[in-house]
């Protein structure tokens, strides 16, 4: 299935995701997004990290993919941007459990992020983290909307 395209401002599509009918069926995800010529916003690995740059849900997978769409959705806002605007998103958890995967999978597709996780998306399981506790981090490209004219 296709997701209709975002328009511009001029009214032509920005953002075209596509499953071609010969690729494997995907558990949300499109295997294709295709943005038009434009401005983008990439975002660095967002932690679960509180606003001091404390570790949140030492343990918890759950709570720090929570923590991590909390974090990504402020700094999207900062860029202009909203989870629809996500092109690419590339999700990291440290473990090699098929089932971790998949809880931080839907884990983050709950949250009001979710919508990010339709486009273009990677799951990886790793071995560490660049914090000590950390067990998730979330990479994000978003094509920002047009400027509006000044």
């Amino acid at each position: 299935m296709d997701l209709p395209a975002a328009p511009d401002s001029s009214g032509t599509p920005r953002i075209t995701r596509i499953n071609p009918d010969t690729l494997h069926a995907t558990p949300g995800y499109h295997h294709i997004t295709v943005v038009e010529a434009g401005r983008t916003a990439h975002l660095a690995g967002q932690c679960p990290l509180d606003a001091e740059g404390d570790l949140v849900g030492a343990g918890d997978h759950a709570a720090q993919a929570r923590q991590v769409a909390a974090n990504s959705l402020v700094a999207l806002a900062a860029a202009g941007a909203r989870p629809e605007d996500v092109v690419r998103s590339v999700i990291y958890v440290a473990s090699d459990s098929r089932e971790m995967l998949g809880l931080v999978w839907a884990t983050l597709n709950a949250t009001d992020l979710g919508p990010a996780f339709g486009t273009a998306s990677t799951l990886l399981g790793v071995t560490r983290l660049g914090f000590t506790g950390q067990l998730v981090e979330l990479d994000l490209t978003a094509a920002l909307p047009d400027r509006a004219p000044d």
